[in-house]
């Protein structure tokens, strides 16, 4: 399978973030329990013309990685692998049961409890990080498996905004929603006017953020739905989509992702941590991730192939979409970001995402010996 320099670049990016994600996790959680702990958590903490960093960061900076999400997503569909509905059926299929079955998993130990409206935590997939843990396999990984994951995972993003649009929007200021929405008209008025300087379409995205975060649904859906309005013409280097999307990259790679990963993983963790793992909460989490999402691609693929929906490319298989499968489990940024929308307490918050951490590190493990020990099986055969 040829694969485009879109792509290629995309993967690169995403491979370096993903290790950088790794890095920076580790050196937050270090700096969170030694002896800077009180000056670092404070840090992060620190009022910031009325709310603190790690709101800023969470409200702010990421509706950028969401705008490159959505940029992402609609050259999938234009021109990537979701652009021919043969192609974009297996990953499809795939994401809906590796949402589902985590979901149907973690509702199973949770409905009707507190704790029940953290449903949406074990459905996302951490796309640097997986497709990050992915490229140490090197050039035994086949470039079907590469598509597939990356198709996959961004199917999974599109899966979490509607969960978050949907189920993680408290009250509704329809005033401030209606003139968010009538700025994206406006904008998307702009497009069909074939306007593609950048310039009114950003400034109105910051104008419509603004209306968004005071109108109850989450600011960072701006990003997403402004992605949409941005000229694509003929998704070429010149068009206004491509570069975009090529300038959001690096600083989303590099800077924004790092930063959120920084701040939300900012965990101070007592002796007494492990108690919280025997809360349904947590058990739920990490079951959905390291279980129930290599359960669901798999299920839900199988189910598709044989129903007759979507077929297997020649160079993929089974075993590489049980591998994908395991990878996908690996949730982190965006199960963090449900995690945060999902509770209040912080006790609650904080041994979710020890839960989190603990289901991406086994999934990624497993994700990386499983296929090293199948790609390499098949290569001496």
């Amino acid at each position: 399978m040829k694969l485009t320099k879109t792509f290629k670049a995309f993967f690169n990016n995403e491979k370096s973030g993903g290790l950088l994600l790794l890095f920076v996790t580790i050196i937050s959680l270090y700096l969170a329990n030694s002896s800077f702990q009180t000056e670092y958590v404070a840090f992060w903490e620190k009022d910031l013309g009325g709310h603190s960093i790690t709101h800023w960061i969470n409200d702010g900076l990421m509706t950028i990685f969401f705008l490159l999400i959505g940029l992402e997503l609609e050259r999938e569909i234009y021109h990537g692998e979701l652009s021919n509905i043969k192609n974009a059926s297996l990953p499809i299929m795939a994401a809906l049961g590796g949402m589902l079955v985590p979901a149907a998993i973690f509702l199973a130990l949770n409905f009707g409890t507190d704790t029940q409206n953290g449903a949406g935590i074990p459905m996302a997939t951490d796309i640097a990080f997986a497709i990050g843990i992915l490229s140490l396999l090197g050039k035994k990984v086949p470039s079907s498996l590469k598509v597939f994951l990356t198709a996959l995972a961004v199917i999974d993003d599109l899966g979490a905004i509607i969960v978050i649009a949907i189920f993680y929007t408290t009250s509704i200021s329809f005033v401030n929603l209606a003139i968010a929405l009538g700025i994206w008209g406006f904008l998307f008025i702009l497009n069909r006017m074939k306007i593609h300087n950048l310039i009114p379409y950003l400034i109105g995205g910051i104008i419509m953020w603004y209306f968004m975060l005071n109108s109850g649904v989450h600011a960072t859906i701006t990003g997403v739905i402004l992605a949409f309005v941005i000229p694509f013409g003929d998704g070429g280097e010149k068009s206004s989509s491509y570069k975009l999307q090529h300038f959001l990259h690096k600083p989303v790679a590099f800077v924004i992702l790092p930063l959120f990963a920084i701040a939300n993983t900012c965990i101070a963790i007592q002796s007494d941590w492990h108690e919280g793992l025997s809360h349904s909460n947590t058990i739920g989490i990490i079951l959905g991730l390291v279980v129930g999402k290599p359960l669901g691609i798999v299920l839900f693929s199988s189910i598709g192939v044989s129903a007759g929906l979507c077929s297997l490319p020649k160079s993929l298989k089974w075993a590489h979409i049980l591998g994908a499968g395991m990878l996908g489990g690996i949730g982190f940024t965006m199960s963090i970001f449900i995690t945060i929308l999902a509770f209040k307490d912080p006790e609650t918050i904080v041994f979710s995402k020890i839960a989190i951490l603990i289901a991406s590190i086994l999934s990624g493990v497993f994700g990386l010996i499983y296929l090293k020990y199948t790609l390499s099986k098949k290569k001496t055969v």
